[in-house]
């Protein structure tokens, strides 16, 4: 369903134990990101009434779940700043063809990557972690990060041939399992 080719490593576990505080707070910069990116998709494809549409709801979803993930920092006394992001979403928007319509499909398909990569890794935190509220808070999110991927995906069919999309969903899912596979030293949700 999600399109993953690979799954979490324990690395990224061992991570969060050491680094929780900043794996949260790069979980709300993710938010922020996402919606920043529904937004821009909604500028760029315009004459997409259906394509605006769900990005406006994507847009207004990645929002609350920005305010809950600072809501929460702020019930655990950690304070949001700016942190170096990983670079993982730079390396998948690098792969995104410059012509048009390729160009759409790659966006949208590498956009519904990181929300599948994203849904996978807050289920891990739900079973992971022995805090309970935290467990309850990751899992009430995997729904709506497995719904996004969904749309992502979908809305790509615009823009090219199923065939076509779900060939090249493939191909940059195999690149994205390169990415995350490779790692990073900082402890981030997609490090």
């Amino acid at each position: 369903m999600l399109h993953l080719q690979s799954p979490t490593a324990a690395r990224w576990l061992r991570q969060v134990d050491a680094h929780l505080e900043e794996v949260l707070i790069d979980h709300a910069h993710c938010e922020k990101k996402a919606a920043g990116t529904a937004l821009n998709l909604i500028f760029h494809y315009v004459e997409d009434a259906e394509l605006c549409r769900e990005m406006t709801a994507i847009v207004n979803e990645e929002l609350e779940h920005f305010h809950m993930v600072l809501d929460l920092l702020q019930r655990r006394g950690i304070r949001f700043r700016r942190l170096k992001p990983s670079q993982y979403g730079r390396k998948l928007n690098d792969l995104v063809r410059k012509q048009e319509p390729q160009r759409a499909v790659d966006r949208l398909l590498v956009a519904g990557l990181i929300e599948a990569r994203s849904c996978e890794r807050f289920q891990q935190l739900a079973e992971h972690v022995e805090d309970p509220e935290l467990a309850a808070f990751y899992r009430g999110l995997f729904e709506s990060e497995a719904r996004h991927h969904a749309t992502y995906t979908r809305l790509a069919t615009h823009f090219a041939p199923e065939d076509s999309v779900m060939n090249r969903l493939d191909e940059l899912a195999a690149a994205e399992a390169a990415i995350i596979a490779e790692g990073e030293d900082l402890p981030r949700m997609h490090s």
